[in-house]
């Protein structure tokens, strides 16, 4: 594996899921933003200025943001080495980026270009062809010359990084880049004697030592959004460089608030155990089952609203209140049978895909791949609305400035001090992504 600067190798957050536009495709400035908006003479220090006026967080500029200084930021998808983000590499994001705070709040506002709302994340739909149940791809396909054929099914999202406490100190120079580790080598023991290798086709984001963490903020414009929220996570060590080096780098420091270490595994490689999160959140809409109950495994959707059309998702409460229906059996032809009823998706275009083309889309009555429920205690610290305008989102959050975080899991704004950050954005896609590390926010007390 070859060693590659850091700086080259940030995946914010890799849930595995891909996608965006062609490679160096530039992005238009949005025309969401006020005409009065005063831009900041720096390209690196985003400004929060102190409000008498919070703005309502629906996805709506307020006029409290119109005096507010924008910083205007150029994410750019970088190339790790290791072919992750090949069909996006280079492709930029303009980003616009406001602060306020009111001495118990701080507020956010970012603004971007996009002119498709993608949501729809890797949907069921039935091949007619080989009479079997499959999910699109969350990144693009290509053909042998390297064209793409197929548009990916990710999602739109932005994250944020923080350096907790000052606590990681690669992070004052490197930010976002600090904690990834996308080619770490590795001692691989499956073999005798050891050999060293290249990790080039997975990583994880870790620290680099066992009082380091990052704040981790992650905006699913599509599934968090529904309940208003943006989830809160972090990074941590997971077992460090000396696990990783030993594992192939597959070591996972990326977690939701509120789980923490409770011990050590007596099991090589002997990796921290963790507290197990309450239910919440989005869960894998799927399942496994036999063919006509006996044959083959394959995989299906595990529920489905009967006839429901254009849904990207389907609510826990659903579930639970029979409006969506569990399936209990699929057909070798194809046929989902629930409590009740089947689907017949054979000869029915809305399970389809509608064309192969890059042009293609999806039937009407594609199935969600989500089971989607608001989160909960630390995980719902930030709160969100967003709003796509047609050619681009608004996206507008707030926090406490300190919360009730005892875990030294989040970042304490209350101090007012200048605090390093790393922003992402991803355009319908789920790993690959625009970055732009070294920024600052910093704190101006001046009411606006």
């Amino acid at each position: 594996m070859k060693l590659i600067n850091l700086r080259f190798l940030c995946i914010i957050l890799s849930f595995a899921l891909i996608l965006i536009y062609d490679v160096g495709c530039e992005y238009k400035t949005q025309s969401v933003a006020p005409a009065s908006e005063q831009d900041q003479a720096s390209t690196t220090e985003l400004i929060s200025i102190k409000t008498g006026s919070a703005p309502t967080i629906d996805g709506i500029i307020d006029a409290s943001w119109n005096s507010v200084p924008a910083l205007k930021i150029n994410p750019s998808v970088p190339d790790p080495g290791n072919n992750l983000f090949s069909g996006y590499i280079n492709d930029k994001i303009p980003v616009t980026l406001r602060s306020m705070h009111d001495g118990e709040s701080i507020y956010f506002l970012a603004e971007y270009a996009d002119d498709s709302k993608s949501v729809n994340v890797a949907p069921w739909y039935f091949n007619p062809t080989t009479k079997l149940w499959a999910q699109e791809s969350t990144s693009k396909t290509f053909d042998e010359n390297g064209v793409m054929v197929r548009p990916g099914f990710g999602e739109d999202k932005i994250a944020m990084l923080w350096n907790i406490d000052n606590s990681t100190p690669k992070f004052l120079s490197q930010t976002c880049y600090a904690s990834c580790h996308v080619f770490t080598p590795y001692l691989d023991y499956s073999v005798t004697p050891a050999v060293q290798r290249s990790n080039a086709n997975s990583g994880n984001h870790y620290t680099n030592g066992v009082n380091e963490k990052i704040d981790m903020w992650w905006g699913h414009l599509g599934r968090d959004i529904i309940f208003d929220q943006m989830d809160d996570n972090y990074q941590d060590w997971a077992g460090g460089p000396a696990i990783t080096n030993l594992t192939g780098g597959n070591a996972n420091g990326r977690h939701v608030d509120d789980i923490a270490v409770t011990g050590t595994s007596t099991v090589w490689p002997n990796r921290p155990i963790y507290s197990t999160a309450k239910p919440q959140g989005t869960i894998n809409n799927r399942q496994t089952l036999k063919l006509d109950g006996t044959g083959t495994s394959v995989t299906v959707p595990m529920w489905v609203i009967p006839n429901a059309t254009g849904s990207y998702f389907i609510l826990a409460s659903d579930t639970l209140a029979n409006k969506a229906v569990k399936i209990t059996k699929v057909s070798s032809t194809g046929i989902l049978s629930y409590n009740g009823g089947s689907i017949d998706p054979t000869n029915n275009a809305d399970y389809q895909r509608v064309g192969e083309s890059v042009t293609g889309n999806l039937g009407n009555k594609a199935i969600p791949s989500y089971i989607a429920s608001p989160l909960i205690d630390g995980r719902a610290d930030i709160t969100c609305k967003a709003v796509h305008t047609g050619s681009g989102w608004v996206v507008e959050f707030k926090r406490a400035l300190k919360t009730k975080d005892v875990l030294k899991q989040d970042i304490d704004f209350s101090n007012f001090s200048d605090q390093q950050f790393g922003f992402a954005v991803w355009n319908q896609s789920n790993n690959q992504h625009a970055i732009h590390t070294d920024l600052v926010l910093k704190f101006k007390n001046k009411t606006n």
